[in-house]
């Protein structure tokens, strides 16, 4: 099997290329973000402010990174519930967010954003946080310094390990587990 490696910002028909279950990296630039900060987003979005980023199919990574050791970008780096997001995540998704990496099942209303507004979310190695930073080649805080881990960050990375966890199509491996997509 070929080894996939994407770059964002992400297409429509990349994503709709992208089947649930399948293993995929990213390289490129990503966005850190945590529910601190998405519900500032959320806010933002209220008030008629502009985003810190433009979300155009752009990858959001649930992720509060530790502090870096010295002469690395970036510390430990693992990803954070999804859940804690979903409140806020349909709305972003229909602001053009693309695709959101981290662990655990989504609700029904974000599943109907990915397909409705054909997005994507991908599974990080939960417990992998130091193999998670060594894909990180440069990470600066572009918004909400004050949340500290929390802050939005700027990655860099060089082929981040994911997992195609929900599909444009609403698959979902957390639900059927892989078998059921390579029956189709």
């Amino acid at each position: 099997m070929e080894k996939r490696i994407l770059r964002a910002p992400f297409t429509d028909d990349v994503i709709r290329s992208l089947t649930a279950g399948d293993l995929v990296y990213l390289s490129g630039t990503i966005y850190t973000a945590r529910d601190a900060a998405h519900k500032r987003l959320y806010e933002m979005l209220d008030r008629g402010e502009p985003m810190p980023f433009d979300f155009t199919g752009q990858v959001v990574y649930y992720a509060g990174p530790c502090p870096a050791k010295p002469g690395q970008p970036i510390g430990s780096v693992g990803p954070t519930t999804a859940g804690r997001m979903d409140a806020y995540s349909p709305r972003l998704i229909r602001e053009g967010l693309k695709v959101m990496i981290g662990k655990g099942l989504r609700n029904a209303k974000v599943v109907d954003a990915l397909k409705q507004y054909t997005g994507i979310f991908f599974a990080a190695i939960g417990g992998a946080a130091a193999l998670m930073a060594r894909c990180v080649d440069t990470a600066e805080v572009i918004a909400f310094d004050d949340l500290g881990p929390e802050a939005i960050r700027r990655l860099t990375v060089t082929e981040l390990p994911v997992i195609v966890a929900i599909d444009s199509q609403g698959r979902n491996v957390y639900e059927t587990g892989r078998a059921a997509y390579e029956q189709d």
